[in-house]
């Protein structure tokens, strides 16, 4: 396969993964064929292992055709209809936290597995129940469908008892979606999550030496350049496959734009210095755009969730300090572990020195102004959000070792501080 293929087809199936995790539906269709397979396969043990066998698990069975086929009818129609509740569940509660926290939370619901697997397991239920139903036989059905041939009555015991499992399970289940989404609503509680992922990707990031290259230098007068495949968000970008590009022909590739920003179909998106090959002219094939950010490969997006929720219950119309509180101490957390965070991004070497690709650096300042510079002007209005923003911010300048840093932190307290005094005139 060309390496400009594999190249297109290890993007193409990144985004699909980044968006089957972003999506509510595969889970729950996943778990749907599962149990569709499951009732299948024990209906056909059903058939081969026959009756006797059950002698000795006579609590495994004693159902006629009749009150098996009540049994599954009734499990059938009770999970489909609170599957329906629980959909119906979800929405509202979705529809609540877009209203409250903001409508960009709206993928935090969509990749909430809890509700991923409920719905799933309710539906699977149902499937389950009409796969088994549909091969409940009594005797005159049986030998009628055989041309008078005089044959047994046929109800799949194992089946049965899978059913049953999978009420039992189901109403489990249950118990437990009540319990998450009054859980996953709660304000302190979204909130912690977000900023519990955040610091787990900045720990990834520290952790991942490649994402940190030496110094971004300026490209050369005689780069050319290659498009954006898409207009949307750059969702997520394959360094590797770009760099092992670069490398082949020796290369230097230039990234224009990172994850998270916005990208316009056709308007250079990579400058390239080296020969016009067919795989360099279709490296625009190793990013992928979609119609929404991914916090995937963007680490400001988190930052940007948490700061979304605070500058809401500062408006006017909420006026809820408390919960912004609970934003910044988040914030403040998250930028005690960037200031241990190398520079991302610059320029990082093929093998053996070999071609070069370059990405556009995020530095600790890069994450200051989003967490906090557009954070002061709300928090500088309330007394409360403004002397804890100050605070955090003092705190990660406390605990820093970087001059540099702890200079832009002071500058901010500055600066936080001229907005409190102005706001209070």
């Amino acid at each position: 396969m060309p390496a400009r293929r594999l190249m297109w087809l290890r993007t193409r199936l990144l985004g699909i993964a980044a968006e089957i995790r972003d999506s509510y539906w595969f889970v729950p269709a996943l778990i749907a064929m599962i149990c569709f397979a499951a009732g299948l396969g024990l209906i056909y043990a059903d058939a081969v292992l026959g009756d006797a066998w059950l002698g000795r698990y006579e609590w495994l069975y004693g159902s006629r055709p009749e009150g098996a086929r009540a049994v599954l009818s009734t499990v059938a129609g009770s999970t489909i209809t609170v599957a329906g509740v629980v959909f119906s569940i979800t929405l509202a509660a979705v529809t609540y936290a877009s209203g409250q926290y903001g409508p960009r939370l709206l993928s935090n619901f969509a990749r909430d597995r809890g509700n991923q697997v409920t719905l799933g397991v309710f539906i699977g239920t149902f499937l389950y129940c009409l796969v088994v139903l549909r091969t409940i036989r009594s005797a005159e059905e049986a030998s009628a469908e055989t041309a008078g041939a005089v044959r047994d009555a046929f109800v799949p015991h194992l089946a049965m008892f899978g059913a049953l499992a999978l009420a039992v399970a189901s109403m489990a289940v249950l118990i437990y979606f009540v319990h998450h989404v009054t859980d996953a609503i709660h304000v302190n509680n979204l909130i912690a999550r977000i900023g519990r992922a955040l610091l787990r990707d900045v720990k990834r990031y520290r952790d991942d030496s490649a994402k940190h290259g030496a110094p971004v230098t300026p490209p050369g007068p005689d780069a050319w350049a290659c498009g954006a495949p898409a207009t949307g968000y750059l969702r997520s970008i394959d360094a590797d496959s770009l760099l092992e590009s670069a490398a082949r022909h020796e290369a230097r590739v230039t990234l224009l734009a990172g994850p998270g920003d916005f990208v316009h179909r056709g308007r250079p998106l990579l400058l390239v210095e080296g020969p016009r090959t067919a795989e360099l002219r279709k490296l625009a094939g190793a990013v992928a755009v979609g119609r929404k950010r991914s916090p995937d490969q963007d680490l400001r997006f988190l930052l940007d969730e948490l700061v979304e929720i605070a500058a809401r219950a500062l408006s006017p119309g909420v006026n809820d300090p408390f919960t912004a509180v609970a934003c910044i101490d988040w914030l403040g957390a998250a930028l005690s572990e960037l200031d241990r965070l190398p520079p991302l991004g610059g320029t990082r070497k093929g093998e053996g020195g070999r071609g070069a690709l370059t990405m556009p650096a995020l530095g600790f300042v890069d994450f200051l102004d989003v967490a906090a510079g557009r954070l002061r002007h709300y928090a500088a209005r309330d007394p409360i959000a403004g002397a804890r923003l100050h605070s955090a911010l003092r705190t990660v300048a406390a605990g820093s070792t970087e001059a540099a840093h702890r200079a832009l932190l002071e500058r901010e307290m500055a600066a936080l501080r001229d907005a409190m005094d102005k706001g209070t005139d």
